[in-house]
């Protein structure tokens, strides 16, 4: 038997050779006959979706290590460059370990896509306006009522007149001003009048409560726009009212620390359910922090908030704490590296740790069956698609009564606590149970799931569920610093694009 192989731009061709005996033939004169089989294997990708769910808090500003020359949000983005050269077979201005493609890929089709996720995720503006509600309740304030207040008299003006002479009048009465003569002192030779003004203002009661606000004027068609205004300002005004991207989940919630399985009524947690546009309770709503007012004190401390619905003329603040990570991307080819390594520098730490809305909105951008189903399902060809999404966190799940969340301000909207009659400073549990019920939903959608674990952050417990959380243990790594988390990116890009025999 001989043997053969050849290599040639990824494409392996190899060849077998064996003499195969005649042995009940020979009685008919037959000799033995050689027999050869040839085969071929290509570092040929599949028709591939990768979706990066990264984390972006605010943690990813500092070193994983000591000796490490970058911050980790650096190494984040020079890992994921380093990755898509190896897939997409383009250069870019990372600093990677492996020699610089050339050539790109052709004859397949791969998309990335990316969902950074901090306190929130920023994916409003990849949503028909059909999926956002008209109308969202938020922590907020509308004008009760209108008054006038009348000022203490003060000091106006005075004058002298002689000993026989009267004061004269003072100055006619406005509907914002009144005037009245206060007194006449003689002076030996003469009077001083003093006179005195009193004045008007405006009051505006506020009602401060759980306010049902008109966010329409986000919508302009089947375009976004950016930003609009409600009479919340001094006195009532108008006052502008920005959205940067970042949504409010769909409602109801369901409360608890156990989602194995989901609930069927927690529409939050629902990869694929499509939003009816005249049903609100399959919307999201905008997250809106100039809505947000944390009655009774506007400082980050609950313990001066209150729950109550409140009247009254004070001007209360938004004290709660709000991050709006760098918008999320759809799955999508990137021809051009320049383009794609603009995005990964443009990521930038920011917010609290909630792991939860970062796998989940993962898993609905690439859903085959979701909301973007008539992209993901198929190729535009008909093609399959191989789905992968890359989980990378730095650290535990970091959580605040105080933050402004997907699900509103936890301390007042108590949606996604356990105990909605007593939340605690933070509601670690839940959001670790709601994680981990997404993975398991993530897998049973067919898409493998990748898990970097990266620098020190992380508790024994959190590497156990990142490492459940992962397709298998295979899947799971583990990077001390920078180095190590190229080599994990550049491990599953190798993997990914493994040697698949094509004759």
């Amino acid at each position: 038997m001989t043997t053969s192989f050849t290599e040639s731009g990824g494409k392996v061709s190899g060849a077998v050779t064996a003499t195969l005996p005649m042995t009940l033939m020979r009685v008919l004169g037959a000799g033995d006959k050689p027999v050869t089989v040839a085969c071929d294997a290509d570092m040929r990708l599949p028709n591939t979706d990768v979706m990066f769910v990264l984390d972006t808090t605010g943690s990813m500003a500092d070193r994983a290590v000591s000796t490490d020359s970058q911050t980790k949000i650096q190494g984040l983005r020079n890992a994921v460059k380093c990755f898509y050269e190896i897939l997409a077979k383009l250069p870019t201005d990372g600093f990677c370990t492996s020699s610089k493609p050339t050539g790109g890929t052709s004859g397949v089709q791969i998309r990335f896509g990316f969902v950074p996720y901090a306190t929130n995720v920023n994916v409003g503006y990849l949503l028909p306006t059909s999926a956002i509600a008209n109308r969202w309740t938020y922590q907020s304030r509308r004008v009760e009522s209108r008054g006038t207040a009348w000022s203490d008299w003060q000091y106006f003006s005075q004058t002298d007149v002689g000993l026989f002479t009267n004061c004269p009048a003072p100055p006619p009465n406005t509907a914002t001003e009144q005037y009245r003569l206060s007194a006449r002192t003689w002076q030996l030779l003469f009077f001083t009048c003093v006179y005195q003004v009193q004045r008007a203002s405006q009051t505006t009661i506020w009602r401060y409560d759980a306010i049902e606000q008109d966010v329409s004027g986000l919508k302009n068609g089947s375009t976004w726009n950016t930003s609009f205004t409600l009479p919340i300002g001094a006195g009532g005004s108008p006052a502008t009212i920005e959205w940067r991207g970042c949504i409010e989940e769909r409602r109801p919630t369901v409360s608890g620390t156990s989602f194995s399985p989901i609930p069927a009524g927690a529409t939050d947690l629902n990869i694929d359910a499509v939003p009816n546009p005249v049903d609100p309770g399959t919307q999201w709503g905008p997250a809106l922090p100039d809505l947000i007012f944390t009655r009774r004190a506007s400082e980050n401390n609950t313990s001066n908030w209150n729950r109550d619905a409140v009247s009254t003329t004070e001007n209360y603040g938004n004290g709660s704490y709000f991050a709006c990570p760098q918008a999320a991307r759809r799955l999508q080819t990137w021809d051009n590296p320049s383009t794609f390594g603009s995005y990964v520098d443009s990521l930038t730490p920011e917010g609290n740790t909630y792991h939860d809305i970062g796998i989940l909105w993962g898993a609905r951008l690439m859903s085959p069956t979701g909301i973007f189903a008539a992209d993901n399902a198929k190729t535009p060809s008909g093609g399959d698609i191989e789905r992968h999404m890359i989980f990378m966190t730095d650290g535990d799940t970091v959580t605040r009564a105080s933050d402004y969340t997907a699900y509103g301000v936890p301390w007042f909207d108590r949606r996604n606590v356990a105990n909605p009659s007593s939340p605690t400073a933070s509601f670690n549990d839940e959001v670790n149970a709601r994680f981990e019920a997404l993975c398991t939903a993530v897998k049973n959608k067919n898409i493998t799931l990748w898990v970097i674990s990266f620098g020190n952050g992380s508790n024994a417990d959190t590497e156990s569920r990142l490492q459940r959380c992962a397709s298998s243990g295979t899947y799971y790594f583990k990077a001390a610093d920078s180095a190590a988390l190229q080599t994990a990116f550049n491990s599953i890009a190798t993997q990914i694009s493994q040697l698949r025999l094509t004759k």
